[in-house]
């Protein structure tokens, strides 16, 4: 999902999953609708507002940002903003949500580990800066099973992924580096083909025999499943405790620095929001497909959904440590000059808001602010 940044070549965001917005039921924490149709949250009479009138958020409609969707929708995030306003905006592509928050469309976002990167790179480090976690894992290698039925038989064929150097694409270069095989990054030619395909077209192109399988995220992953696929690796099992960033939360440095209770007040939304979803994952998982519905027209099925929403778990830590990597597999692959990304992290106010929980500080892997 990245903008363009020092590459060899210019790189462009990946695909956006299909469209997703989670509206839980009244229970709990708020109500079933929250925002007007400008994208205004309702503000509760009286409230104390914080000091800024409004803070502007964007996220994706996808089930990888199921934590700002949640606090969106269920006004997790109104109230703890009180009188100050929140005000949402949806993306479906990381560069123009970058792009946003570079103009001040957007003060807070949602966003994948590798726009992030080329955001925070490409402006030298002045844009934004990740100030939390959101989402780990929901990354899978599905498979043609006539075709395939093991890892190596992955040589020789031809397998998609999102986008040329976006987060799946550049996984999937490294694992098929770690096997001993050649590929030219840009091209796609090698030992392996690498079929750049937009995530909702994915499907299509398995189902015609066009590509023998599939690197992506869900849902596009179980979507093949349900088509014949078989899952032959998930991501997440060539991770450290099978974790890894995929959504990360960004801020304005301009605003953090002018408002920085108020991305406290989102950060202390988001905490309660994760911790809501872990604890009713089956409402979160309905009241999501319900949504879906009423915006797509079409809910997914439970054998797609079911599997979709288990692999993909909301997380306060943002995983440091895996942004990291990412990005050194993006430059062994040729796709990324290394890039400086010292200072990319400000964890100090959700470490605040963490220790305010009672729970412990989460780690920038030494490339926090000083």
């Amino acid at each position: 999902m990245p903008v363009t940044l020092p590459l060899r070549r210019s790189l462009v965001a990946a695909a956006a999953l299909p469209l997703l917005a989670v509206a839980l039921s009244a229970c709990g924490y708020g109500s079933d609708k929250t925002t007007d149709d400008t994208g205004k949250s309702k503000v509760a009479a009286g409230a104390k507002k914080l000091s800024a009138d409004s803070v502007k958020i964007g996220y994706f409609p996808n089930l990888t940002h199921a934590t700002a969707l949640v606090g969106d929708q269920r006004g997790i995030f109104q109230k703890e903003l009180g009188g100050t306003q929140l005000k949402t905006s949806t993306f479906n592509a990381g560069p123009s949500e970058i792009e946003a928050l570079n103009s001040g469309s957007i003060d807070i976002g949602w966003i994948g580990p590798s726009p992030a990167i080329n955001g925070y790179t490409k402006s030298q480090g002045k844009s934004l800066r990740i100030i939390g976690g959101s989402a780990s894992g929901g990354v899978k290698l599905v498979v043609n099973p006539k075709k395939i039925k093991s890892l190596d038989d992955v040589k020789g064929k031809k397998i998609a992924t999102p986008q040329l150097g976006n987060t799946q694409d550049v996984a999937f270069l490294n694992w098929v580096a770690s096997k001993g095989w050649k590929t030219d990054a840009t091209s796609g030619k090698g030992d392996v083909s690498v079929v750049r395909t937009d995530n909702k077209v994915t499907p299509d192109a398995y189902a015609s025999g066009s590509i023998d399988g599939a690197w992506v995220p869900e849902p596009t992953a179980s979507k093949l499943v349900q088509q014949g696929g078989k899952v032959l690796l998930d991501e997440s099992d060539l991770w450290p405790q099978k974790k890894f960033v995929i959504t990360n939360m960004i801020v304005s440095q301009k605003f953090l620095k002018e408002h920085p209770d108020v991305v406290e007040a989102v950060l202390r939304g988001s905490v309660k929001t994760n911790a809501w979803i872990k604890a009713h994952p089956d409402a979160a998982k309905a009241s999501a497909n319900t949504a879906l519905k009423k915006l797509s027209g079409k809910a997914l099925p439970a054998n797609v959904i079911d599997p979709a929403w288990k692999s993909i778990q909301t997380t306060d830590d943002p995983l440091a440590a895996t942004l990291s990597t990412e990005a050194d597999h993006a430059v062994k692959a040729g796709l990324l000059q290394k890039p400086d990304l010292k200072g990319i992290y400000d964890l100090r106010p959700l470490n605040k808001v963490l220790q305010a929980a009672g729970r412990p500080a989460v780690a920038d892997a030494g490339l926090g602010v000083k």
